[in-house]
């Protein structure tokens, strides 16, 4: 594995979930949990990500005009994900104008200690983002409120 290029790899594929591809990102977190001791598993999976953006190089994020401006967001939670340390990992995006504007996926700080609790954390974080978002988008002044 010293000769593998793992980090480099993820690194790209960091680089691309941030800026235009948030279907990659539970993935690329995953990935990235590994950067200090990859296996052989792992290299593969950089491989197979890499093969899927190759196939889906065509996917982009469209916005659609309108005349009403709302922001739309989603927030998902799994329990426990993390079966060395019992984390869950939650995850958001929030669309405007039919795209992509919001995304994140991370592992939570807290171990929770339900499905509920997790997906509570979850929602807390989205609902932070949106906030922050509306206030964002009504300071730019180009809608009366959202």
């Amino acid at each position: 594995m010293d000769k593998i290029p793992y980090a480099s790899a993820v690194g790209s594929l960091m680089y691309a979930q941030v800026c235009t591809r948030p279907d990659i990102a539970y993935i690329v977190g995953m990935l990235g949990r590994y950067l200090s001791n990859p296996g052989m598993d792992h290299w593969k999976a950089v491989k197979r990500v890499m093969r899927y953006l190759k196939r889906t190089r065509d996917f982009m994020l469209t916005y659609q005009r309108s005349d009403h401006l709302e922001i739309v967001g989603y927030s998902d939670s799994d329990f426990a994900g993390c079966l060395d340390s019992r984390r869950s990992t939650s995850g958001y995006i929030f669309m405007l104008a039919g795209g992509a504007i919001s995304w994140k996926s991370v592992k939570q700080t807290l171990i929770a200690s339900s499905t509920m609790e997790a997906e509570f954390i979850a929602c807390y974080e989205a609902s932070n983002q949106g906030i922050w978002l509306r206030n964002f988008i009504v300071g730019l002044h180009i809608v009366d409120g959202i």
